[in-house]
């Protein structure tokens, strides 16, 4: 499934909200990432540089995935909420254009939600997200959240300051929480990725604050 968000008369939204972690708080709603473990979730949002030349990953082997048992795992969270079902076609597709929101491609793309409640998160992650004093969704998070929570696979696309980091942040906690606990060599249940180090740091500081509680 692609999405593409690109707002372009309104003004950009604040990037950090209150001070820092500990006593008042601060969160980066800005971002670019990818979310695995079931279903990827990448977001566009800048360049990168390259690892071509770093020599990371030589002593790598190909894994021969059909004589591979994989643990199999729930990668579908996402229960819809009942006001969320009863949107018609059309009142889907007015929330998508009031929002900016353009479904590029995809087979039966979950409705868009319009609060955080619809989201499907469990409770302490709507404490953390009410601590935040966010007011409502972001666009990328109105139907980043939908999908990401169902486990499929996403590409989208929004500015900075969109909320992108949160978009993939608060459904991979529940991912991460629904998975058994890591083995000696085991690899990670979810990998973000970031272009540069200052972005990967903000990231992982988003990551402490939100999922201290879970």
């Amino acid at each position: 499934m692609s999405y593409d968000h690109r707002r372009r008369s309104r003004s950009r939204s604040r990037d950090r909200y209150g001070g820092n972690f500990g006593g008042s708080r601060g969160y980066d709603t800005g971002g670019f990432g990818a979310m695995g473990g079931g279903g990827g979730f990448g977001f566009g949002g800048g360049g990168g540089s390259s690892f071509m030349n770093s020599g990371l990953g030589a002593r790598l082997h190909s894994q021969d995935w059909n004589h591979i048992q994989l643990t199999k795992f729930e990668k579908n969270f996402y229960i819809e909420h009942p006001d969320v079902s009863r949107l018609t076609p059309e009142e889907v597709d007015n929330v998508r254009r009031k929002h900016d929101i353009t479904i590029v491609a995809g087979r039966n793309v979950p409705h868009p939600i319009v609060t955080f409640e619809q989201a499907g998160f469990p409770d302490y992650i709507l404490h953390e997200v009410a601590q935040a004093g966010f007011v409502a969704p972001t666009p990328i998070q109105i139907q980043g959240w939908p999908v990401a929570m169902s486990g499929r696979d996403m590409v989208g696309i929004a500015e900075t300051g969109s909320g992108k980091t949160l978009a993939f942040l608060l459904p991979a906690i529940v991912h991460i929480n629904a998975q058994p606990y890591l083995q000696r060599g085991d690899g990670p249940i979810v990998l973000v990725m970031a272009p540069t180090r200052e972005l990967a740091v903000q990231i992982q500081e988003e990551c402490n604050k939100f999922g201290k509680s879970s």
